[in-house]
């Protein structure tokens, strides 16, 4: 019956949510690019890998520092408004790279791109969580992440190919118009579903009727909120988990092209067509199993929590084909076994991202989201640098792959035995107790 009705139900929704996968390509292309000019760059500055590897994770520091904080402004503050900021601020932070004029420079550039993108994947968590009911949730969350995957099916030969073509500056410069672009077109077609004058009521019914976040900011005060979420198992489950998630991610999205630069001895051009088989399989599996399968079962009658539990912990597990890239120097086992592992990975991702929306109290999703992807960018931030220093010392990949396997076990365990069921937290104290009165 739900299947039926939505086909009945006009589709704005669907355009915002394209809408908000349009900006996550765009930020993640802007996030990649200085990955695939890295050998350029390397040899314009005479960095070392260690040098480099500060370089890759510079943009975490900031970014990973402020997601709290920019979780708290987006519950205070909206998405419309924290959405416009972010997006234009990405475009200067690309620009600044662009004319950068050495390792200083590009360090400072990148550490200002990684404030500017602070509030990109809450944002869209949020607003993913105003504007879909629950029974699509999965597929709507599908659609931002897994434009993060298909960000290095396209932007890597993208950019490479400017690179090669035109100079490193020019990579960054294409990007920086991108985001530029992006931002003109947020400020255009975004709104919160109740202030938006092009939504239809029968679809804003829907959405509300099947159980889209409330719109509104939280009761308790943001310190309250904050204190009251990190008392919670759920969230300390949620944040290990994709901590462990985002180490491996960050890894494959730094490090793989120089890793196929340097362990297979390719061109830049050919690694990144080598680089993108295994993205192109993470797009898929992110928007077939993490997103289309999972509405599915759930519309079946399939027990909700059991079946996103069930998603998790299995494409972390898939995840852990990492460890049979450490078994090979051949491109083509390198790719099976690295693409079998982001597929896993893949598919569990719009679990995580679309957590926040099913367990926060009302006016908490954004902090959740926050800390959730404080502790994900953590190991963001450590990724490159742990790696950078293993491959400086070893010249080798195979024990900085063998550590993140180690770190997706973990991950695995927190999913399993500290998430629990996916339901919704209580609200704070304060707010039941208002109820009551």
């Amino acid at each position: 019956m739900a299947s039926s009705s939505s086909k009945r139900v006009p589709g704005r929704r669907w355009r915002i949510g394209m809408l908000l996968g349009t900006g996550v390509l765009i930020n993640y292309i802007d996030r990649i690019s200085l990955s695939v000019a890295a050998p350029q760059v390397q040899q314009a500055f005479s960095l070392s890998p260690v040098q480099l590897g500060f370089l890759f994770s510079a943009f975490f520091w900031s970014y990973a520092l402020l997601q709290v904080p920019a979780g708290v402004l987006l519950d205070r503050y909206g998405v419309t408004r924290i959405g416009r900021w972010g997006a234009f601020l990405w475009g200067l932070a690309s620009t600044v790279t662009a004319l950068s004029s050495g390792f200083a420079g590009i360090l400072v550039a990148r550490i200002l791109l990684g404030v500017a993108e602070a509030p990109g994947f809450p944002v869209c968590a949020k607003a993913t969580g105003y504007w879909f009911p629950r029974r699509e949730r999965a597929l709507a969350t599908a659609v931002f992440d897994a434009a993060a995957k298909f960000s290095n099916v396209i932007g890597v030969p993208l950019v490479a190919f400017t690179v090669v073509a035109f100079g490193w500056r020019w990579g960054f410069a294409m990007t920086a118009a991108l985001s530029f672009v992006y931002f003109l077109a947020f400020v255009l077609l975004y709104r919160d579903p109740s202030r938006h004058a092009a939504l239809s009521s029968e679809e804003l019914t829907y959405i509300k009727e099947g159980g889209a976040t409330p719109e509104g900011i939280a009761s308790a005060s943001a310190g309250s909120m904050l204190g009251y979420l990190l008392a919670n198992s759920k969230v300390w489950g949620l944040t290990i988990g994709f901590a462990a998630y985002g180490y491996s991610f960050y890894l494959f999205l730094t490090w793989l092209p120089g890793y196929l630069v340097q362990t297979m001895h390719m061109s830049i051009l050919k690694s990144a067509g080598y680089a993108a088989i295994p993205w192109a399989v993470a797009t898929l599996t992110d928007l077939l199993v993490g997103g289309w399968l999972i509405d599915y079962l759930i519309e079946q009658g399939r027990d909700e929590s059991k079946v996103r539990k069930a998603v998790l912990v299995i494409g972390m597990l898939f995840g852990l084909a990492v460890f049979g890239a450490t078994q090979t120097t051949n491109p083509a086992w390198a790719i099976f076994w690295i693409s079998i592992a982001l597929g896993g990975l893949a598919s569990a991702a719009p679990v995580g991202w679309s957590l926040p929306s099913l367990i926060a109290p009302k006016g908490g999703v954004g902090t959740v989201g926050g800390l959730m992807n404080f502790a994900n960018n953590l190991m963001g931030a450590a990724a490159p640098i742990v790696t950078g220093y293993i491959v400086g010392a070893t010249q080798s990949f195979a024990n900085a792959f063998f550590v993140a396997g180690v770190i997706l076990v973990i991950g695995i365990i927190a999913f399993v035995f500290i998430l629990g069921r996916i339901e919704p937290i209580p609200d704070p104290p304060s707010r039941r107790n208002a109820a009551l009165a």
